[in-house]
């Protein structure tokens, strides 16, 4: 049988690094793109790693002349301050990207969306809720949205295969010290004080191992093709109850509550309904919050 071909952009990334390795154990051929190369501890011999700037269209389209089955984007800038940047990568990096694959032999695109491009619309989201693009503040979610409807727009007037996943807040081993949950452990197992918001916010949180679950199940399967899919647990975490569970399973961290102020616009719950990804793929988390804090907190002991 003839070995799949994926490429995965940001492949080099904290959801790229898993799901390279798991499609490398599905006996898959692995290219990645990042505009960078990968840490020597994060490389994988199989993977062939490209560096490009896919917002680049010239150089994007001399670099990539394999043909895939899977194309998987998780790439775009990760500092959403430097708004052209933001916009380039994450709206016209997906347009060129869809346009160097349209009318080749695709079975399946999947485009890492964000829970942000529901705006400021009441959890739980459901993926049939509209957001009005002029009303976003956020350059961010703005480029999120965008590149969703361009793709939905593509695949009801050409069939291009494709499939926005909206991801909620994703968390495990491997995550680079900058967002919440690892930030929070990093601190705990020094037993470092530090500053935090008063935590009475609520987000919803999945184990890295049940993205890369779905992901698989989406490019499998073609009922998928021109869908908007929520990725979440469905559950959500009160964000003061989440520090407090690290600091009880890492013994220790002084959190400051209160110290970081949350912005003004900023969404008290944000939280998805799952039903969605349930219905079509039979798909549910397999890790509970608890569950995949301690086996995330359990890598950050022995390799940080």
């Amino acid at each position: 049988m003839k070995k799949k071909n994926i490429l995965i952009v940001g492949g080099t990334g904290f959801i790229g690094k898993h799901l390279a390795g798991k499609c490398l154990s599905l006996n898959w051929n692995v290219t990645s793109i990042s505009t960078s190369k990968p840490k020597k501890k994060n490389k994988l011999k199989k993977v062939k790693y490209i560096v490009c700037d896919i917002s680049k269209k010239k150089t994007l389209f001399s670099k990539i002349k394999n043909n895939f089955n899977y194309v998987v984007n998780l790439g775009g800038y990760v500092d959403h301050r430097k708004k052209i940047k933001t916009y380039r990568s994450h709206y016209l990096g997906v347009k060129n990207l869809s346009n160097l694959f349209l009318g080749k032999n695709l079975n399946s695109f999947i485009q890492m969306g964000s829970s942000l491009e529901y705006g400021n619309l009441h959890s739980p989201h459901k993926e049939h809720m509209k957001t009005n693009l002029n009303k976003m503040k956020s350059v961010y979610a703005k480029s999120k949205l965008m590149a969703t409807n361009y793709l939905i727009k593509l695949n009801r007037k050409y069939n291009f295969p494709c499939t926005v996943l909206r991801l909620y807040l994703a968390f495990g081993p491997k995550q680079d010290l900058n967002r919440l949950i690892p930030i929070t452990i990093n601190s705990c197992l020094k037993n470092l004080d530090f500053d935090c918001s008063e935590g009475k916010q609520f987000r919803d949180f999945i184990y890295i191992d049940d993205v890369i679950d779905l992901i698989i199940c989406v490019l499998k399967n073609n009922n998928s093709r021109g869908e908007i899919i929520n990725v979440g647990s469905g559950k959500q975490q009160k964000i003061k109850t989440v520090i407090k569970k690290i600091i009880y399973l890492s013994k220790g961290g002084k959190p400051n509550f209160g110290k970081i102020k949350l912005r003004q616009d900023e969404a008290f719950k944000i939280f998805p309904s799952i039903l969605k990804a349930k219905k079509l793929f039979n798909w549910e988390p397999k890790y509970n919050f608890y569950a995949g804090l301690k086996k995330t907190i359990s890598y950050y002991k022995t390799n940080e």
